[in-house]
């Protein structure tokens, strides 16, 4: 009999601190309004010092398992690309933080489509019967990366932790994930790296100039590549589900920038008003902006029990992907 990854939890987390446009605009020689018009967004959330990727994803991940009903899993999986350390891995920190010492932990990195691979990597889990139940936490403290002189990147991204719990189900029950669609180029490396910390800096026998600590993006050829890639990949998605675009209630893409959300739904023929975004208030946070974004949406209601839910994203890489699912009924927590 064929398992599949049912959603059965969610759950986020934020810093305290909020940095509005304001905040940022006179060091940036920019505006709020400037700020607003470019990307959609009004306000980020920066962790304060002594405050860790770890620290995010594991109240996340708590909340998830409240909402799930349950207190342990099978495997943690911790998506992002601000780990606490190079090494180890953040998820068997966050599990042990959890209670669930023991328990099978580790990381997934793929940038901003880090929550999707992390996603089919859940389902695969399951699907396989290595995991009954799997928490899945997309956590970034993109701040800790962002050169502040930079007004291309330090205005777009923030810090925060998004979770779901997945258990296994019927393929056709409401919360089922799948099909998936996944993606890579690594031709496109250079568009959204970190140059320096590496093996491939490190061994190059020179000293990284000082930006090079920095996540670094190229704007213009980000922005073709993500409408691109997450339109290609949502298209394909949908066909294997035998969905029509104009059947999906719910498009909840990576919250990389409000005109890019736009753009992608427009070119699937999806009407902005099914858009979840939350982007307006909590920026740019990478491998936390679905799983933040799919909360936030539960909690206010926009997310109903049956709704035809597509969710799609695009990360450096380049890497990209999607994944449908009709939406559970879930307890609010």
């Amino acid at each position: 009999m064929s398992r599949a990854a049912v959603l059965s939890g969610v759950g986020s987390c934020l810093p305290f601190r909020a940095v509005p446009n304001d905040e940022l605009a006179a060091d940036l020689g920019s505006s709020e309004e400037w700020i607003r018009s470019r990307t959609g967004i009004g306000q980020r959330y920066f962790a304060d010092r002594g405050t860790a990727t770890s620290d995010l994803a594991a109240g996340a991940g708590e909340k998830a398992l409240k909402c799930a009903g349950v207190s342990t899993v099978d495997v943690v999986l911790v998506a992002t690309t601000t780990p606490d350390r190079p090494c180890p891995a953040t998820a068997p920190v966050v599990a042990a933080r959890l209670g669930m010492r023991g328990t099978a932990a580790y990381d997934v990195s793929a940038v901003c489509t880090g929550f999707v691979y992390g996603l089919a990597t859940a389902a695969g889990l399951i699907s396989a019967r290595v995991a009954d139940r799997v928490l899945l936490i997309g956590a970034e403290t993109f701040s800790t990366l962002l050169n502040p002189r930079d007004r291309s990147t330090a205005v777009i991204f923030g810090d925060g932790a998004g979770a779901v719990v997945l258990r296994s189900g019927d393929p056709a029950e409401p919360g089922a994930l799948g099909p998936f669609d996944l993606g890579s180029d690594g031709e496109g490396e250079d568009l959204i790296t970190v140059p320096a910390g590496g093996s491939r800096q490190r061994l190059s026998g020179t000293e990284p100039a000082p930006d090079d600590r920095y996540f670094a993006m190229s704007g213009k050829e980000v922005f073709r590549h993500a409408v691109q890639r997450m339109t290609g990949s949502a298209r394909a998605v949908l066909v294997r589900a035998g969905w029509q675009a104009q059947q999906v209630d719910h498009l909840v893409s990576h919250q990389a920038n409000l005109r890019i959300t736009n753009h992608v739904a427009d070119d699937l023929g999806i009407a902005r008003g099914r858009c979840v975004s939350n982007i307006a208030e909590v920026g740019n946070t990478a491998a936390a902006s679905i799983p933040l974004a799919l909360d936030h949406a539960h909690a206010d209601g926009t997310l109903r029990p049956g709704g035809r839910t597509l969710l799609t994203a695009f990360g450096g890489g380049l890497t990209w992907g999607s994944a449908v699912l009709t939406w559970p009924d879930l307890d609010q927590v």
